[in-house]
């Protein structure tokens, strides 16, 4: 194989693979990014086992070929180039002659042939998003995901797609969140998938903000994501997702419209006179305010408020500050709705465009 690349299109489609490797693979290809060269295109692959990113660009190929290199050794040494043109020839052993500008280097890889192969699967559904869409969805709600709960289903975000609609969840117990929305378009049978949550996070992190089109290719264990020039593939989590619908209050009481920015905005202020994230902040909704207060022994109290339109009777009820927090955080609407009953139940945000979260009060000691 030996090929001419362009030095910052390269560490490019490096980064778009690298992020699934660790540092201590059971194989030792593995830690290598397996090259292929034909055509002119130059396709990157790596894989856990688990997960198999690949990702293609334009060079110059004089001779065809495959091999592969150490994944962080490769990434390393691109990034610290400083001529525009990287030169690539691999020889017969798979050592790999690498020239940009005055510096060159001789890295040794191991055989293409040691590269695990992409297992084939009959996808049952197929359905289209906006990358810019399909990534939203996922930053919406992937921080709800639980790592600590023994039921392996929660681990993942559930993709449910019913009546050409995509409901994407997920939830640690103690809240829920999830988003609604109607792909550009959608084949197959409807039914449910468990995405891990390893393969969500570098899907949100190879997915561009654009309008793109993603390509989601749902099987029985294996889901495939595609662009023009990235594909991921992963195992899925097979199980039942929980019932997530009875979870959610049939009715609310009481709701009121609060600007999302400035309630997160006020509440990470007050946050800071809590002492660690097993506290707790109280927000009272009182007649034309929502008051937020806390306080702990070793710091302190703080207090502010929003002015709201409420005019229903007191209520005081109690939050991890960082669960109320995150869902702001990954708001990108100016409003959101907060519907409640009383003190004790489940609170819920919505905003506009299909986004709900469930959350649980903290029961004050």
């Amino acid at each position: 194989m030996k090929l001419t690349v362009k030095r910052e299109n390269f560490i490019q489609a490096i980064q778009k693979v690298i992020n699934i490797i660790g540092n201590r693979s059971t194989l030792p290809v593995l830690a290598n990014i397996l090259l292929e060269a034909k055509d002119n295109i130059l396709t990157l692959t790596t894989t856990d086992l688990e997960i198999r990113i690949t990702n293609s660009l334009e060079v110059n190929v004089e001779r065809e070929g495959k091999t592969t290199i150490p994944a962080k050794k490769l990434a390393a040494l691109v990034s610290r180039f400083l001529a525009d043109d990287v030169h690539l020839d691999s020889n017969e052993k798979h050592h790999t002659q690498i020239t940009c500008g005055t510096s060159e280097f001789k890295i040794l890889g191991l055989s293409d042939e040691d590269f695990p192969p992409a297992a084939e699967f009959p996808s049952t559904s197929h359905i289209k998003f906006k990358e810019v869409d399909f990534k939203k969805m996922l930053d919406r709600i992937s921080y709800a995901v639980s790592l600590d709960d023994t039921r392996k289903v929660l681990h993942g975000i559930l993709c449910s797609v019913k009546e050409n609609t995509v409901t994407a969840v997920a939830t640690d117990g103690k809240r829920l969140a999830l988003v609604e929305k109607v792909p550009e378009e959608f084949k197959g049978s409807e039914g449910d998938t468990i995405i891990p949550l390893k393969a969500a996070n570098e899907i949100k992190r190879i997915l561009e903000n654009k309008d793109e089109i993603v390509h989601l290719e749902f099987g029985e264990k294996q889901a495939c994501f595609r662009t023009d020039k990235v594909c991921l593939t992963t195992k899925l989590i097979e199980g039942n997702y929980p019932n997530y619908r009875q979870v959610i209050p049939v009715g609310f009481n009481k709701s009121l419209d609060v600007p999302a920015a400035i309630l997160l905005a006020k509440l990470e202020l007050v946050s800071l006179a809590l002492a660690d994230d097993s506290s707790y902040i109280i927000l009272t909704f009182d007649e034309g305010k929502l008051n937020l207060q806390a306080s702990s022994a070793n710091i302190g109290e703080g207090s502010d408020y929003l002015d709201v339109d409420y005019n229903e009777a007191r209520i005081d009820i109690s939050f991890n500050p960082n669960f109320l927090a995150e869902p702001l955080k990954h708001c990108d609407t100016d409003k959101i709705k907060i519907k409640l009953n009383d003190g004790f139940s489940p609170v819920a945000l919505e905003a506009a465009d299909g986004f709900l979260y469930v959350i649980m009060p903290m029961r004050n000691r």
